[in-house]
């Protein structure tokens, strides 16, 4: 038998970390012919503490069930505009309208009216609160005014890049704005071509966007904006030197954007060397969304931590779960066991292909699998509708990687649950 505690936390200034078991490792980031292994939150992370101790999570999973007691009332919020009221153009309205949006979140409601008018935005917000929409829906409506407008959004998978890339095509359908994709795993070659094309929108990864500089296949001195999605994970010690290397080819006059989840507040300091009087916008009252109820699940004297998780999965209210390992060989291993136990299961990494990684998430969305395991490759950004549960396998190594992991359920609303195995 496995017991849970229901309670849930949110201090942001405690820290996972110490020793990783099980999957333990790293997990990739960036793309292009060159990927490189970062330690997913940093090398050097503040918020790391050696040997975490369960008591630290019993904590964490407490207070957040305490701070959402307090504030129910006023995490009511009353937005001043509606889409129609956003000085943009009639189709791109109908475009809104058509993937059903009514009333914008807090973060779109208060951001996209400031970039439309031109301004730099430093944007925080909840996971699954739609920054993606925030940014690409004035964006879009700049474009459309001024077609040798050329943006470009960096992000640190690819995963979040082609979720960037649909949304983009639903808000711009029959605008005639378009698009490229830099990403690894798929043809540079085609990318080029893309290129050649002079697209208004470029949305990419960091070592493929690199590579193409060095090939001169993109100059960024033509653009004129440009957007840090993730932005705590792109300016982390890992991609500093490359984000700095990028904003030094940028024109100074340019518009900044960036977005995130988390902000600590070195990452802001770089921030602010990038911006010129931002508007900075928090809409966040805690770090975990409230609707998202977080479990400690226990396992007994000798239980194995894969028994416990096979409860979970075959429990009648766990419908779609997203299960989070650390390492690419132990995220494998893991859905190969769980699929030979009967399960519907499918994984995402760094050692299989674009395209492979691409048809799993594609079977995952459509509900012909029902467990997606993972690396933090899927922690950051993805937005999977109907969720039900983010099961951390192993433990995350950062407090903001525990808050992107639990961030994938409960999005949009929603009731989600969280559990993590100890």
């Amino acid at each position: 038998m496995y017991s849970y505690s229901s309670r849930s936390k949110s201090s942001r200034f405690s820290s996972f970390g110490g020793k990783r078991r099980g999957f333990g490792s790293k997990s990739t980031y960036g793309s292009g012919d060159q990927q490189r292994q970062y330690g997913y939150g940093g090398t050097k992370s503040s918020r790391r503490v050696k040997g975490w101790p369960v008591s630290e999570l019993e904590r964490i999973v407490r207070t957040t069930q305490e701070e959402t007691a307090v504030s129910a009332e006023e995490m009511v919020y009353l937005p001043k505009h509606s889409f129609t009221d956003f000085e943009v153009s009639t189709l791109l309205k109908a475009n809104i309208l058509s993937k059903g949006y009514k009333d914008p979140t807090p973060i779109q409601d208060k951001v996209i009216p400031a970039i439309i008018n031109g301004k730099d935005v430093i944007g925080i917000a909840n996971t699954g609160t739609g920054k993606t929409a925030a940014f690409l829906i004035p964006l879009i409506e700049l474009a459309n005014r001024n077609k040798s407008r050329k943006t470009l959004i960096l992000t640190p998978t690819r995963e979040l890049a082609m979720q960037i890339y649909n949304e983009f095509r639903d808000f711009s359908q029959d605008m005639h704005i378009f698009t490229a994709v830099l990403i690894g795993g798929a043809s540079v070659e085609r990318q080029k071509l893309e290129l050649r094309k002079q697209p208004s929108f470029v949305i990419a990864t960091p070592g493929r966007l690199k590579d193409l500089i060095k090939q001169r296949a993109i100059r960024l001195s033509d653009f004129s904006a440009v957007v840090l999605d993730e932005t705590d994970c792109m300016v982390d010690i890992g991609f500093i030197n490359d984000i700095k290397y990028f904003i030094s080819l940028f024109p100074k006059n340019r518009q900044s954007l960036f977005f995130s989840a988390t902000v600590p507040p070195k990452v802001e300091e770089i921030l602010l060397s990038f911006v010129r009087d931002p508007v900075k916008v928090s809409v966040k009252k805690q770090d975990t969304a409230k609707n998202v109820s977080q479990r400690i699940v226990r396992l007994t004297t000798g239980e194995r931590k894969l028994d416990a998780l096979n409860k979970i999965l075959i429990d009648q209210e766990c419908q779609k779960a997203l299960v989070f390992g650390t390492t690419k060989w132990g995220v494998q291993k893991l859905s190969d066991m769980l699929v030979t136990m009967g399960h519907r299961a499918g994984a995402i990494h760094g050692n299989k292909s674009q395209s492979q990684r691409n048809l799993v998430l594609k079977q995952f969305k459509k509900n012909e699998i029902k467990v997606l395991l993972a690396t933090d490759v899927a922690s950051r950004g993805l937005d999977i509708e109907d969720i039900t549960h983010v099961i951390n396998y192993d433990m995350p190594e950062t407090y903001d990687d525990y808050i992107h992991r639990i961030g994938r359920t409960g999005r949009a609303g929603k009731k989600g649950i969280a559990m993590t195995l100890v």
